[in-house]
């Protein structure tokens, strides 16, 4: 009976101690209220040309851009190429479905590329020797919210590939990049 009593009590003083911090809030200090239309997380599927799924990627939309971790294994090692592409399709065996590059405001290929971007176009990535990636990069030229022209969530929504080479960062339409070995559909 004393330890429920002394429980009640405790949970009391949170509670009369947390009212207290909100009413003790300076005017320049203000409660942040979350927003209906916070971006959502994604989670996807990443597969081979198999079907097989080979890993996971996690979209975050922050303010910077849309965070993107990518783990994923079974690859064969050395520098290949990741590109965000404009369809929300990754059809075996050769993920085309997914179709071009995502490029709403329709640049050309490469980071390096005087008359490019396209918002799809991202660093590549290194395969570690035991065929494993372990990676986080910020993209800044998209967003998940629904609506924007440079969204990954429109209508159709869009795919994470992998291809079997590096990108080159500036041939179009996609950096001597090779096939493409594996994908993800971003979808809403």
């Amino acid at each position: 009976m004393k330890l429920r009593l002394i429980g009640i009590m405790f949970m009391a003083g949170v509670i009369i101690g947390g009212c207290n911090a909100m009413n003790n809030l300076s005017s320049d200090e203000q409660v942040v209220k979350v927003s209906e239309e916070t971006a959502p997380s994604i989670m996807v599927d990443m597969i081979n040309t198999e079907g097989k799924s080979v890993g996971k990627a996690t979209l975050n939309e922050t303010e910077k851009g849309v965070t993107i971790g990518l783990q994923a294994e079974g690859l064969e090692p050395g520098v290949k190429a990741i590109h965000i592409h404009e369809t929300g399709s990754c059809k075996i065996p050769d993920f085309t479905s997914a179709g071009d590059h995502f490029n709403p405001d329709h640049k050309k290929h490469g980071i390096d590329n005087p008359e490019g971007f396209h918002a799809g176009d991202l660093p590549n990535l290194t395969v570690d020797p035991d065929g494993s990636v372990n990676l986080e990069l910020t993209v800044e030229a998209v967003t998940l919210k629904q609506g924007a022209k440079n969204s990954l969530l429109d209508d159709d929504g869009s795919s994470l590939v992998i291809h079997e080479g590096k990108d080159d960062y500036k041939t179009d339409p996609s950096g001597k990049s090779g096939k493409r070995i594996i994908c993800g559909e971003i979808l809403n």
